[in-house]
């Protein structure tokens, strides 16, 4: 939002930081994003990944760390995965068999 990453395919792009796992070293984070809107998935997560020196060196300077973790960007599937379960709680099969436990209590 601030316009400090130049790459083509984060531009315009608001992007949603869900989750950061961070390896018991803590030499290694792995940021789970998924940009906003209509965005490729795809090219944010290489946009993001060609950005990653830049942004960990941001984070070392915002966290005072004198070792910065290497960021990682992946695609962060767990809005799909929830979406799905979901649909599997509302599918008639699961209605059937909640109707029946209903009934025998």
């Amino acid at each position: 939002m601030r316009g400090d990453l130049h790459d083509p395919a984060l531009l315009g792009v608001s992007v949603t930081i869900s989750e950061v796992r961070i390896s018991p070293d803590l030499k290694n984070a792995t940021v789970f994003s998924l940009p906003f809107g209509k965005a490729s998935v795809t090219e944010v997560l290489k946009g993001l990944n060609r950005s990653a020196p830049y942004l960990r060196s941001q984070v070392g300077q915002a966290l005072n760390l004198r070792y910065a973790p290497a960021l990682n960007f992946v695609a962060d599937r767990s809005f799909d995965e929830a979406e799905h379960i979901d649909e599997l709680l509302r599918s008639e099969k699961v209605a059937r068999d909640l109707k029946h436990d209903d009934e025998e209590e």
